[in-house]
């Protein structure tokens, strides 16, 4: 009885560390998507001042920005036909908006899972000394393949002090579970 009562808790112990080695660290890594760093694809556009381009990302994927009408998208794929076919490469901001240029990139052990990106909107509420719309940050939380890429959360930077941990926290809570066309995007932390 003995022995089979310390078997059991050599077994529940061996199955605890497995389960602990099995858990990879969840790390950030960042990448560039000033232009500088990326490449044009085509010309842009002489009617309209549209541009594309295509920068490196991590593990084999790339980012793609489509810029037009001063509104952006970004989607990121394996290439730049994958990453223009994914949900992200239809999902803009009504708003005037536009990117940051570093993207932070949250990875379990060495795959990518999601990643973060500073937005500026443009608030049409509000104007700014010349007249203009104010614009308001916000991070938006990228859920990466294999699936479907899309927008998972949305953190809000000036209702948020801690806003990168928030968008942090959003990308490992839901990223990798979310489902693209069903789930409903999470506005995280406090709306401004």
């Amino acid at each position: 009885m003995k022995y089979l009562a310390f078997a059991t808790v050599v077994m529940a112990l061996a199955g605890a560390n497995a389960g602990q080695a099995g858990a990879e660290a969840i790390t950030s890594s960042y990448t560039s998507t000033a232009p500088k760093a990326c490449r044009m694809i085509g010309k842009p556009n002489a009617e309209d001042g549209s541009s594309t381009r295509l920068c490196p990302g991590k593990s084999g994927l790339v980012v793609l920005i489509n810029e037009g009408d001063l509104r952006e998208v970004v989607s990121v794929g394996r290439d730049h036909a994958a990453a223009a076919n994914e949900p992200a490469a239809q999902a803009w901001f009504g708003p005037f908006n536009s990117t940051g240029d570093t993207l932070e990139w949250r990875a379990a052990g060495s795959t990518p899972f999601a990643i973060i990106q500073r937005w500026q909107i443009a608030d049409n509420s509000e104007q700014d000394k010349r007249g203009g719309p104010v614009s308001r940050a916000m991070l938006a939380v990228t859920r990466l393949p294999p699936g479907e890429v899309c927008h998972v959360a949305y953190v809000d930077v000036a209702a948020n002090p801690n806003a990168n941990e928030l968008a942090r926290q959003a990308a490992d809570d839901f990223a990798r579970d979310f489902r693209c066309g069903t789930d409903q995007v999470k506005t995280v932390g406090q709306s401004g």
